[in-house]
């Protein structure tokens, strides 16, 4: 009788264990998520600038990369570069954590309750879910980033406004300076509400879900692939990739991979976010009908080096991190589970 009360209760000790883990991940992705944008921040907003250009000029002759460096630097300092990184960091917490954390959950639902929609197609859809549930807290960061980040210094920013080619609605000014992010939060809500807040909200969606859903799918098939490899060319060693090295190089291949493909998608949200009331653009059809006519297919990729520049680093340290956190804080609890099954396969034995 003693047994039997033992095997009944070691599945119950092992519940909090399974659902400890699924908010581990949100935790470790977070963390990920903030530590790539924070290191990542000044790149992005180089070319964040570069993408905005048409908005802030009516200039045709756009700055190349390097030209941009150069002026966010004369202008502004390496202040300039970190400009919007606040909001940065505040949105990719919450992307991070829903990314991550519900990739996973989503991943073993979809391949257990929907087995046709197993493999790639899982990697897919957990990450697009993932994506577009932190999109909640995501957009309206991203809007107060990307502001920021063309506005540079108080200075820099009064010339910008004042030129006569911004093309401005006389009863419509263009924005104040944003002193951080709780101003900048106030400021928008005050002068465009809810809407201006989720300024491109659609067409950050039609980014990121594609985006998310790819970077998932590239990174687990490219895994698979070097799986594959590693029992095709030494099925017989032990030899084993360090995770966290997998994730940096497949992470970052993957990233800078699903960046491309997705430029044009983020070239659209950029100008409609830093628009603001000038309104050049009404809405995503108008903009992308606007910028093929006007710029064509340079337009559409424009920022596409220093995105992908971005991004490559940017995940590559994101899925080092999260297989570092796995590894390094989840193996315990996958042990101790493990030691329970093997008590209670044991115990039922001797019963």
């Amino acid at each position: 009788m003693a047994v039997q009360s033992s095997t009944t209760h070691v599945p119950s000790t092992n519940k909090p264990h399974t659902h400890f883990f699924v908010w581990r991940e949100f935790v470790w992705g977070a963390i990920a998520g903030a530590f790539g944008e924070g290191m990542m921040h000044p790149i992005d907003t180089i070319k964040t600038r570069i993408q905005s250009q048409a908005i802030l000029s009516a200039s045709q002759n756009q700055k190349s990369i390097i030209q941009m460096v150069k002026t966010v630097w004369v202008a502004d300092g390496l202040r300039g570069f970190y400009r919007g990184i606040t909001p940065g960091v505040t949105g990719s917490l919450a992307t991070g954590a829903t990314y991550f954390g519900v990739i996973e959950s989503t991943k073993k639902w979809i391949e257990e309750s929907h087995p046709g929609l197993g493999g790639h197609w899982a990697h897919f859809i957990a990450g697009a879910l993932g994506d577009t549930l932190g999109s909640f807290v995501y957009v309206p960061c991203e809007v107060m980033k990307q502001r920021m980040q063309v506005q540079g210094t108080p200075r820099s920013w009064s010339s910008v406004i004042m030129k006569d080619n911004i093309s401005l609605k006389p009863s419509m000014p263009m924005y104040g300076y944003y002193t951080g992010i709780f101003q900048a939060a106030c400021s928008i809500w005050k002068e465009q509400g809810l809407k201006g807040l989720y300024a491109g909200y659609w067409s950050t969606l039609a980014r990121d879900v594609p985006f998310a859903g790819l970077m998932v799918m590239s990174y687990e098939a490219l895994k698979d692939v070097t799986e594959y490899g590693r029992q095709k060319w030494i099925p017989n060693s032990n030899w084993h990739v360090n995770s966290s090295l997998e994730g940096l190089l497949l992470g970052g291949l993957a990233g800078g991979f699903s960046a491309y493909l997705t430029t044009p998608l983020d070239v659209i949200k950029t100008r409609l976010q830093v628009q603001g009331s000038t309104t050049r653009y009404n809405g995503w059809f108008d903009a992308i009908h606007n910028i093929w006519k006007t710029e064509g297919t340079k337009g559409l990729f424009r920022g596409s080096i220093p995105r992908i520049t971005w991004y490559i680093p940017a995940s590559a340290l994101t899925f080092m991190a999260v297989e570092f956190l796995r590894d390094h804080f989840n193996d315990h609890t996958q042990v101790a589970s493990l030691l329970v099954d093997k008590k209670e396969s044991s115990l039922q034995k001797v019963a």
